[in-house]
C-alpha cells in the first residue's frame, strides 16, 4: 500500500472511531482536526510499511508550536493491511483516545480518574482495558483485582522527572502472551521504558497455556497544569460550543467493566 493510501485509511479511521466518542473529526491535509483545538496525527511507524503498525499523536492544542502531542503507537491483525490498520486505530481509540476525550470533558464517561499516592503530584486518566485472545477473563479479572500504575511508580518517576516533565506523559501497558512466551511492554510518551517493562513482567498476572494479550493507556498530568478547554461536539447547525473541563463526577467503575462496555459496544 502506497504511503498516502495507508494515511487515508488510519485517517478514515480516526474519524470513525472517535465519532463513536462523541467527537467531530475531519480530515484536513497531514492531521485530522478535533474539536476546539484538539488534533490527531500520523506518523509512520519505524518498520510499519505492509504492517498493521502506526504512531498516533493527539495533539491538545494545534497551533501551538510547543502544544503537547500525545504520542503512542498501536497494531492490529487481519487478513490485509487495510483490515490491520483498522484493527490497529479501533484498539487506539479503545484505550488511548478514550482517556484524551475523558481527560478534556472530565465526566467519567470514558474513563476513570485516580490520584495515586505513589505517583505524587500526577493525576491519572485511564481509558477502557483493551484484553483479547483466549482465556481473557482471567487477565481481565487480574487486572480489575491489581493496581497496577501503582506498582510500576518507582519506574515510572525517574522518568517523569526528566526535562518537560511537568506536561502530559501517555503510559501505553502490554501485557500477555502465554507461560513460557510472554510480553511485558511500557512505552513512556511512544518510547519503551526498560525499567518500567521489568516491573510490569515481575508482576503476577495470569500466565495461561493459550495465547491472551491485554493493552491499556494511562495519562498523566501534573496537578496545578492547565488542560486545553474541552469542546461539545458541533451541533446540527455545525457550531461547537466551548465548555470548561470538570472533575470527574461518575464513580470508577474499574477496568473490567469498562472492558466488558467496550466489548459490547464493538459488536
Amino acid at each position: 500500500m502506497r504511503p498516502q493510501d495507508r494515511l487515508a485509511v488510519i485517517q478514515r479511521c480516526v474519524v470513525r472511531e472517535t465519532a463513536r466518542l462523541g467527537q467531530v473529526f475531519t480530515v484536513d491535509g497531514e492531521v485530522v482536526r478535533g474539536p476546539g483545538t484538539s488534533a490527531v496525527a500520523v506518523r509512520e511507524h519505524p518498520g510499519g510499511e505492509g504492517s498493521g503498525h502506526v504512531d498516533l499523536g493527539w495533539v491538545m492544542e494545534l497551533g501551538r508550536a510547543d502544544a503537547p502531542v500525545v504520542w503512542d503507537c498501536t497494531a492490529g491483525l487481519g487478513k490485509t493491511e487495510e483490515e490491520k490498520l483498522d484493527n490497529a486505530v479501533r484498539m487506539w481509540a479503545t484505550t488511548t483516545a478514550s482517556a484524551m476525550v475523558e481527560l478534556q470533558e472530565g465526566r467519567g464517561a470514558h474513563g476513570d480518574h485516580a490520584d495515586h499516592p505513589e505517583l505524587p503530584g500526577w493525576h491519572a486518566v485511564q481509558g477502557p482495558a483493551a484484553v483479547f485472545g483466549f482465556g481473557n477473563e482471567r487477565l481481565a479479572a487480574w487486572l480489575a483485582g491489581n493496581r497496577v500504575v501503582p506498582a510500576l511508580a518507582p519506574a515510572l518517576l525517574p522518568e517523569l522527572a526528566g526535562p518537560g516533565g511537568r506536561r502530559p506523559h501517555g503510559v501505553k501497558l502490554f501485557l500477555g502472551g502465554r507461560a513460557g512466551d510472554d510480553v511485558a511492554e511500557v512505552r513512556i510518551d511512544g518510547e519503551v521504558s526498560e525499567a518500567a517493562s521489568a516491573a510490569l513482567r515481575a508482576l503476577d498476572w495470569p500466565r495461561g497455556e493459550r495465547l491472551c494479550w491485554a493493552r491499556l493507556f494511562v495519562l498523566l498530568t501534573a496537578h496545578g497544569e492547565p488542560v486545553a478547554p474541552a469542546t461539545a461536539p458541533a451541533g446540527a447547525d455545525g457550531v461547537v460550543t466551548a465548555r470548561p473541563a470538570a472533575a470527574a463526577a461518575a464513580r470508577p467503575r474499574g477496568l473490567f467493566a469498562r472492558w466488558r462496555q467496550a466489548r459490547r459496544a464493538d459488536r
